[in-house]
């Protein structure tokens, strides 16, 4: 076997627990060491068992196509598992690999659930009033969450077991005093109205023959408890108290079932979680206990919210664990500890003879004002968690009913000594696989792409945030378009993208309008310029970097509908009406773009996405009308907001990019507007003054135009604004904001200073595309053809960046070395590279010409404007020539 076959999935899932698309879709990824290797022809079998007779073969397919192959084989049937082979031909036409792999479907019809929704019957139970469950900030006493149980008898064990479940609310599901799973905050925060989603979990090994006892814990989550920065409850967004729907399947030998699902039979009783809220923490009582006395009838709810929908993505996770750095003690019982990291999850503590009735509590902030807890950016976000001890030699509390961002933790009330082992941060995000990895020879450089990640792991939690800490955590539209690019080089987050984008267009108004935020809390409004246009931005991004064709075409008509809205309203095509709570270039420092240049800017740059989308789609009259619409929008950009010298309005450097990175700018302009922004940098001493819009452009647009020399001074600058100062302050995260605590000015205001929010990261995507070198041709889908771009720069020796693509492995690096340049690549089997080897004066390298061509591999090379550029087929490659700063003479190229 000549090609090695990995990464299956279906619908963008490694082995999927419960899918309930009817025709899902199948991927794989392809390795080689071999030179030219390509896959040609491929062929897909499908059984219920490895070993049983296919009940679908697609039969040999000559086909060079990996990605997204719809299953045209049988009508799937619910709760069964399929198994699938995919074997491969290679591009000699001889049998290269084979892999397999399954996916199970979840419960396809409404009509295959019998379980009901249970909750809280208020007159049967009475209410708790138990101590240190008060809101702080608020001192309004939350309802603890349900602690809900069924009892069932077996005479047999079963041979499969599934649990079905969902929640208005979060829940965790317990079997036979067994944890279900590794989920958490299941089922997530979607559009509840338009859709919920339901988990399944395989529990075979769980069931017991004789008796059993199913349970759940039901907290408020996004269903009922706080969200965004409302003064209230989420009560007036969704529901008054959460809810349980779950159903346990049960398959015997001899074909036999039985199902326990969710009815009149399911009790509750007091339980040891008091209360629990993501954003103001939880109070356990354990002398409380579970599953003891007090035990009340449930109610039946009619409602049921949106239709019930398989979780299509990776749930939330812990995907790491952290441990105490310092340990220090401040008073008695009182200690305050950092973790060394900015993070997102909670705190597992492990007390060691607490009396019975003693109170520990736990404070989170992500930072230290003073030598306290800085806390005053939390807002109402209370972020403290307590828990009454039973007594015991030894326990353990960790919340799971709620999120905290921070890097410290202030424990009050700990009996005796704090042991550092005794303390452990927990990480949580949603668990999104980690394929991207990029590292160079600047020690700065390596941290700021740590605080990125970081950033982007600890504000992807169900939905993608932005921020993790104070009482807001929404999900800003223009937030994530700007580092969805980003995001896409570190994870493979497809399908988090692709369900979030269903809640996106589920908020979009009759008018066309997007809002601001999705799921639609608190923001009703119409979406702003760049936030609203997050919804045709993002389904491109998801097409052009995973060829999710599903995606684009799932979202298409709202695409149209957000840009016919802005037409209609603004039939001059220069954005200045029904902007929203227009944002423009949001924190922006020391500068301010016109907010029309930018809204502009933005409709003709989404015009252009949606034509082009159109053609993919098979849509030409659609593809025609938009593409004159943009022909139109950018002529009103350049007769309004560009002057005959070059200069956009505004003069800023944000107005420069968006005009240069969305081609709104006369050819013969450029070059000047080009001088523009680099003299507006170089007159503040090589410091930026974008914001949230320009920031993500701002290495690309210099780089691109010949100004790399720039782009690698801003990536160095260490002096405020920039990267580097936050970092040499300390940053383990992407700040909010640049000027979120500055030498000369302190912190900034409370009301709004997050120091975990991954907007002004999105510099990361130039990491991997320039510095390393990964990119893909315009015209490419999902990595196909490959632009290896290394460009060496700054004060780097070294820079390596390597990403799964959705086709596999591509990597690219390079060193210097003296007056010598070595350059490596991996182009995955199927795929074809453009490979810039930056050598000295571009003339000199003719003579290198054809021994490049000789080398297996290699399809030709030619002299480019900054080096050499060689065409590749699949393979691993290595280059070296001569590279010196000053263009001399090349001598040699191997």
């Amino acid at each position: 076997m000549t090609i090695r076959v990995y990464g299956l999935q279906t619908e963008q899932r490694a082995e999927p627990l419960g899918i309930d698309h009817p025709r899902p879709r199948l991927s794989w990824k392809l390795d080689s060491d071999r030179r030219g290797a390509a896959q040609t022809a491929y062929r897909i079998t499908a059984a219920l068992q490895p070993a049983d007779r296919p009940l679908w073969d697609t039969g040999r397919r000559e086909s060079s196509e990996g990605l997204l192959v719809s299953w045209d084989g049988p009508v799937l049937q619910s709760a069964t598992r399929y198994h699938w082979r995919v074997e491969i031909w290679d591009e000699t036409g001889t049998p290269a690999g084979s892999a397999a792999s399954w996916f199970e479907t979840g419960l396809l019809h409404r009509t295959d659930w019998t379980a009901v929704w249970v909750g809280r019957d208020l007159l049967a139970l009475p209410p708790v009033d138990p101590p240190g469950a008060h809101d702080v900030a608020g001192g309004e006493l939350f309802q603890p969450p349900l602690h809900l149980r069924r009892t069932f008898d077996l005479d047999r064990r079963p041979v499969r077991a599934r649990l079905y479940a969902t929640a208005r609310g979060v829940y965790e599901p317990w079997l036979n005093g067994v944890r279900i799973g590794d989920h958490e905050l299941a089922p997530g925060w979607t559009e509840y109205h338009r859709r919920l989603q339901y988990q399944t979990y395989d529990v075979t090994g769980l069931v017991d023959d004789g008796p059993n006892v199913l349970g759940a814990v039901v907290a408020d989550g996004w269903w009922s408890g706080y969200i965004g920065f409302d003064p209230r409850r989420a009560a007036q967004h969704y529901g008054d108290c959460p809810a349980y729907l779950a159903q346990l399947v049960l398959d015997f030998a001899d074909g036999s079932r039985r199902m326990i699902a969710t009815d009149a039979g399911w009790t509750e009783q007091p339980g040891a979680v008091l209360s629990a809220d993501l954003l103001m923490g939880q109070v356990v009582d354990a002398r409380r206990g579970t599953g003891t006395g007090g035990f009340a009838p449930v109610a039946i709810l009619d409602a049921e919210p949106g239709p019930l929908v398989a979780q299509p993505d990776e749930p939330v996770r812990v995907t790491a664990e952290l441990p105490a750095v310092t340990v220090e003690l401040r008073a008695p019982g009182q200690y305050v500890v950092d973790f060394g990291q900015n993070l997102v999850g909670r705190v597992r503590l492990t007390l060691r003879s607490a009396p019975r009735g003693h109170l520990v509590s736990i404070r989170h902030a992500e930072t230290l004002a003073g030598g306290e807890l800085y806390v005053a950016n939390l807002r109402r976000a209370a972020a403290a968690d307590r828990y009454i001890a039973a007594g015991e030699p030894q326990e353990v509390f960790e919340p799971q009913f709620t999120i905290h961002g921070f890097r410290y933790i202030e424990i009050d009330g700990h009996p005796g000594e704090l042991a550092a082992a005794d303390v452990v941060a927990r990480v949580l995000h949603s668990d999104t696989a980690w394929t991207g990895r990029f590292e160079c020879s600047d020690p700065v450089t390596n941290q700021l792409y740590a605080n990125i990640g970081w950033g982007q792991r600890g504000n992807f939690v169900a939905v993608p945030t932005d921020c993790p800490q104070r009482d807001e955590r929404l999900g800003w539209l223009a937030d994530a378009q700007i580092f969805a690019p980003t995001a896409s080089r570190n994870a493979d987050v497809a399908a988090f993208f692709a369900r979030w984008m269903r809640d996106v267009v589920d908020g979009q108004d009759t008018g066309g309008a997007f809002r601001d935020v999705a799921p639609v809390i608190t923001m009703h409004r119409e979406a702003a310029p760049a936030w609203g246009d997050a919804g045709v931005i993002i389904p491109w991004h998801l097409w052009r970097t995973y060829g999710d064709r599903q995606a684009l075409a799932d979202s298409f008509d709202a695409m149209t509908a957000w840009i016919a809205h802005v037409r209609r309203h603004n039939p001059d095509l220069r954005w200045r009406h029904r902007t929203g709570n227009h944002y423009g270039d949001w924190l922006q420092i020391d500068a301010t773009t016109p907010r029309e240049v930018l809204a502009t800017a933005y409709f003709a740059r989404s015009t252009a996405i949606v034509a082009d989308a159109a053609d993919v789609l098979g849509r030409q009259r659609a593809a025609a009308e938009h593409r004159a619409l943009h022909t139109a929008i950018r002529d009103a950009f350049i007769t309004s907001y560009v002057r005959a010298d070059g200069t956009v309005e505004g003069e800023t450097q944000t107005a420069y990019l968006l005009a240069l990175a969305f081609g709104l700018l006369p050819d013969e302009l450029i070059p000047v507007a080009v001088k523009h922004l680099a003299a507006d940098i170089e007159r503040r001493g090589n410091r930026l003054t974008t914001g949230f819009v320009g920031v993500p452009l701002l290495c690309p647009v210099l780089a691109q135009h010949g100004r790399a020399d720039l782009a690698y001074a801003l990536l160095h600058q260490d002096e405020f604004p920039s990267w580097g100062y936050s970092i040499r302050h300390g940053a383990t995260t992407i700040w909010e904001r640049w000027d979120g605590w500055t030498e000369h000015g302190g912190f900034q205001a409370d009301a709004m200073n997050s120091f975990n929010h991954y907007s002004l990261g999105s510099v990361g995507e130039w990491l991997f595309s320039r510095v390393a070198g990964i990119d893909q041709t315009p015209g490419s889908v999902a990595y196909r053809e490959l632009l290896l771009r290394p460009l060496p720069g700054g004060r780097l020796t070294w820079a390596r960046a390597e990403q799964d693509t959705a086709r596999g492995l591509v990597a690219c690096g390079w060193a210097v070395t003296g007056d010598r340049i070595t350059v490596t690549a991996t182009v995955p089997p199927g795929c074809t590279a453009l490979l810039e080897v930056p050598t000295a004066e571009p003339a000199s390298v003719r003579e290198h010409d054809e021994p490049a061509r000789a080398r297996p591999g290699v399809l030709g090379a030619e002299p480019s404007a900054t080096g050499l550029t060689v065409r590749l087929t699949s393979g691993r490659y290595t280059f070296t020539a001569s590279h010196t700063p000053d263009h001399t003479p090349v001598q040699e190229m191997s």
